[in-house]
């Protein structure tokens, strides 16, 4: 993030736990025009899954950068929107396997070969998360993570290319449900919370007359930070030490009184 600050601010910041709340609230309201709307001529299943599922793949898109249209579908597809013998034994709504590094809990299911071994959880939830660290952990999905989280299509696609599914329609499946059911909408409520956070860290703030700073966000450059506040690339470099133009996120730059 981008932050100007000092000792005694003015200013409240709102808590994580609130700002939270305020975007789920804000998925509810989107869920709920969007059912009043559409909800008479889609899969009643369908619906009442993503109504139960879309703060779960929220929160992880915050966590885990994956857009939450592309976790709804998954599990949507996966799981036959929760009916799948594999959800209703196993609360496996990912098809994940078990894999030589899993240490939980397993069950035997039929899939591409008989009584194939599956991962098996307590509840969905636990199979979110695991999903999500599925994808994050392994290096085959490592190129999903440098596409814009707003690209439902690409993401799909890209799972596909990754070697999650040996379907061949596999993207096309989940593109058509994010489609037919708006989920793209929930990627977009996220991103743009996050945009306006960002503009509101960009406030500035006095803090005690002291030095005032900087912290460096993605994308930020010693040029466009000289630019945004008016001072010298040269000010800067000798105001903090550096050496170089290197700079890296989360790093402190003071700008001077």
């Amino acid at each position: 993030m981008v932050l100007f600050a000092s000792c005694s601010s003015s200013k409240k910041t709102v808590s994580s736990e609130s700002e939270k709340r305020e975007v789920l609230s804000k998925s509810d309201v989107i869920f709920q025009k969007f059912e009043d709307k559409h909800g008479y001529n889609l899969n009643s299943n369908t619906l009442a899954y993503v109504k139960r599922y879309k703060h779960v793949a929220i929160e992880d898109m915050e966590i885990y950068k994956i857009p939450a249209s592309i976790t709804l579908a998954q599990g949507i597809l996966e799981s036959g929107s929760g009916k799948s013998n594999l959800a209703l034994k196993s609360n496996n709504h990912f098809g994940i396997k078990c894999h030589k590094d899993w240490k939980g809990k397993k069950v035997r299911h039929d899939d591409d070969r008989r009584r194939e071994c599956f991962r098996k959880y307590a509840h969905p939830e636990e199979s979110f998360d695991d999903h999500s660290k599925f994808l994050t952990t392994r290096g085959r999905y490592a190129p999903l993570f440098n596409l814009r989280e707003d690209d439902y299509k690409a993401w799909a696609k890209g799972l596909k290319k990754a070697g999650y599914a040996t379907d061949r329609k596999y993207p096309k499946k989940l593109i058509m449900i994010i489609e037919e059911y708006h989920l793209d909408e929930y990627d977009h409520l996220v991103l743009t919370y996050h945009k306006k956070k960002r503009n509101r860290h960009k406030e500035y703030e006095v803090v005690d007359n002291s030095d005032k700073y900087i912290v460096v966000n993605k994308g930020d450059t010693l040029y466009s930070i000289a630019r945004q506040n008016s001072v010298s690339v040269s000010e800067i470099k000798t105001i903090n030490g550096l050496k170089s133009n290197e700079i890296s996120i989360g790093q402190k730059l003071f700008l001077g009184k």
